[in-house]
């Protein structure tokens, strides 16, 4: 299966919808019968223009929010990051500490402003990592974060490095012989994090085998060929999941199974009354979709079956097929299980619930609108688990959204919505301050965490809603120096993880290091 870190195929435009009244959910689908650097001026330019131009700039990025380059490189335009990718940071004072780029310092150097400079009392520090990986062409995928203990773990391309949870300095790296090619959501138990690496060193040669990392010991393990399936089986990207001691392996049309703890080969190929495999989601429950022919619709058309399957032999426990025209686009809770679909052609969007033996709990259409990476609408990755804002407890699911867009998926994620997953009836929806952008990341101490978004003046904070209403109060801020470093981690590619009282923000794209310019790979603040 073919994935794609950034980017989308043009939608046709449609008129803005208005959110109309919260509905319940509408009746179930029928079930089936047998988802920015800025360079100095150039050399030669004379001094006083140099001056003159250096300034414009930076006061053209503090507006925008991207930072700030040391001047001294070639010269070039301004450049935003590309999906979550590296930005710049802002010039400080020469007594400001080097960052020799060891992980022993805040991410900051002799050119950049101090994050923590003016912290106040009841704020939470904040560290910074940045990438000092080469990478090839104009960025690369990074994965991750995974804490481990008291590690904090990130992945791109040929490096696996742990970092102290609470100090951001580096305590292990694995360096891998050919590049990454295919990551799970979550490592397997006890740390047991298994990759797919390529063949080769380029980005067209086949994704062909699986390695385990021992994330808690920062060491190598295992290394195992993903056998083909048949001949067409050639990837050049898979798509993992993990359940339990299983890494289910998708690519096109193609699936298999193997043990996380020795690479042993579980499962393969199977077909469901000519249905093919394209996709898995994984966590408590392994579940599989498939592309099945659609008796309704033209010849060639297909539409989605959702099925759980045994993580130990790939046989289907239940399934339930999608109505023509839908796409299942994510996962959004493994349990209870969740699921979102979208419709290409009437430009609508769903959600559906399940019991555990795969009836359908509440099923209707989204009055509210939500970002692309949660109902998979253009994605195109195959990423079930690619939402970064979505948890659920037994009863309701909390999802970030806001109002329906032109388009399926939306920019601004400013509410926090709370699905009853029984009738499928809204239960409330609570507001970001200041039309903040706001992600659910995690169920504590029976309330909902979340990542509240820096904008304007204002840095990031967590904070936690009331489960009954949605009333929010701070958990952790960050100093008001931090909102610059914060803001070049881009909504559009980053990722959340909260553990042990501890944000993790991770850029989704990084590029080489550069002289003189700040590439923010891993950002963190709390306890």
């Amino acid at each position: 299966m073919t994935g794609r870190d950034h980017g989308e195929p043009p939608r046709p435009d449609v008129p803005p919808q208005q959110p109309p009244a919260p509905p319940g959910f509408g009746p179930a689908p029928q079930p089936y019968a047998p988802a920015a650097p800025v360079r100095a001026p150039r050399r030669g330019m004379p001094r006083e223009r140099a001056a003159v131009v250096a300034a414009l700039a930076a006061a053209a990025l503090a507006v925008a929010g991207f930072g700030w380059a040391v001047l001294g490189g070639a010269g070039g335009d301004p450049e935003p990051s590309e999906a979550g990718g590296a930005s710049a940071s802002p010039p400080s004072s020469p007594s400001a500490p080097v960052d020799k780029g060891d992980g022993k310092g805040t991410g900051t150097g002799p050119d950049t402003v101090d994050p923590n400079a003016g912290i106040k009392p009841g704020e939470a520090p904040i560290w910074l990592v940045e990438n000092r990986v080469e990478v090839a062409g104009a960025g690369a995928r990074q994965y991750g974060p995974w804490r481990v203990g008291e590690v904090v773990v990130r992945a791109v391309d040929k490096e696996v490095a742990g970092y102290g949870a609470a100090d951001g300095r580096e305590k292990w790296k694995v360096q891998l012989e050919t590049p990454l090619c295919g990551v799970p959501k979550e490592p397997a138990a006890g740390g047991k994090l298994v990759v797919a690496v390529r063949e080769g060193q380029g980005p067209t040669t086949h994704c062909n085998a699986l390695r385990q990392i021992d994330l808690a010991a920062g060491k190598a393990g295992w290394k195992a060929p993903v056998p083909q399936e048949n001949e067409y089986d050639r990837p050049l990207e898979l798509q993992l999941a993990v359940s339990g001691d299983t890494v289910a392996v998708a690519r096109s049309a193609v699936m298999s199974g193997f043990s996380a703890t020795d690479g042993r080969k579980l499962f393969g190929t199977s077909k469901t009354g000519n249905c093919y495999p394209v996709a898995f989601g994984g966590g408590a429950r392994l579940v599989l979709v498939r592309q099945c022919p659609d008796p309704g619709g033209a010849p060639g058309a297909v539409r989605p079956l959702l099925e759980e399957v045994d993580p130990a032999t790939g046989a289907a426990k239940w399934g339930h097929a999608f109505g023509s025209g839908w796409t299942v686009g994510r996962i959004l809770s493994s349990d209870p299980l969740v699921a979102a679909a979208y419709h290409s052609g009437r430009k609508v969007w769903s959600l559906t619930a399940f019991t555990t033996d795969g009836k359908v709990r509440s099923h209707g259409e989204a009055p509210f609108g939500t970002d692309q990476r949660c109902n998979g609408w253009g994605d195109g990755s195959g990423d079930m688990g690619g939402c970064p804002a979505a948890v659920a407890d037994a009863d309701t699911l909390y999802l970030a959204g806001g109002a329906p867009g032109r388009e399926l998926g939306i920019d601004l994620t400013d509410h926090v919505i709370a699905v009853d997953l029984a009738t499928g009836k809204e239960k409330w929806r609570a507001k970001a301050p200041d039309g903040r952008r706001i992600w659910p990341m995690a169920l504590e101490g029976g309330k909902i965490v979340a990542y509240l978004w820096p904008e304007g003046k204002a840095a990031g904070a967590v904070v936690a809603l009331k489960p009954a209403d949605g009333a929010q109060e701070v958990l952790l801020q960050s100093p008001a120096g931090a909102a610059g470093a914060q803001k070049v981690f881009f909504p559009h590619g980053a990722r959340t993880a909260w553990a042990g009282g501890r944000l993790f923000l991770l850029n989704g794209r990084v590029k080489s290091p550069e002289p003189g310019l700040v590439h923010h790979a891993l950002l963190s603040f709390g306890k």
